[in-house]
């Protein structure tokens, strides 16, 4: 069974920095295509877009939001996916949550993990 367990959140002042991990069990990288994505949401505002990124290519895609100050990552060997999280603001301040979406399936699906939570204060 698919499961996403993030880690790494915690309580940062503004301008510091943090990295999330998300451990993907369930899937491996090696043998199927995935998007990872980060999202993050904050109380009384929408889901929205982080980062993902093309596990078989590597290529990343960011929200304008975090874009210079933000990198993700992932490992093929490991099915990991981190957050490098620089520069940050108290607007990050969220519930980071893991995104997995298989490629090339008939089946329209994707997994979400529990969320890490991260908190930007001075």
């Amino acid at each position: 069974q698919v499961q996403l367990v993030e880690s790494g959140g915690g309580l940062v002042q503004p301008g510091g920095s943090l990295r999330l991990s998300c451990a993907a069990s369930g899937l491996t990288f090696r043998s199927s295509p995935y998007t990872m994505g980060w999202y993050r949401q904050a109380p009384g505002k929408e889901r929205e877009l982080v980062a993902n990124i093309l596990t078989y290519s590597g290529v990343a895609t960011y929200g304008d939001s975090v874009k210079g100050r933000f990198t993700i990552s992932r490992d093929n060997d490991k099915n990991m996916v981190y957050l490098q999280m620089n520069n940050l603001k108290d607007d990050d301040t969220a519930v980071y949550i893991c995104n997995a979406r298989p490629r090339r399936t008939s089946t329209i699906v994707e997994y979400w993990g529990q969320g890490t939570q991260v908190t930007v204060s001075s």
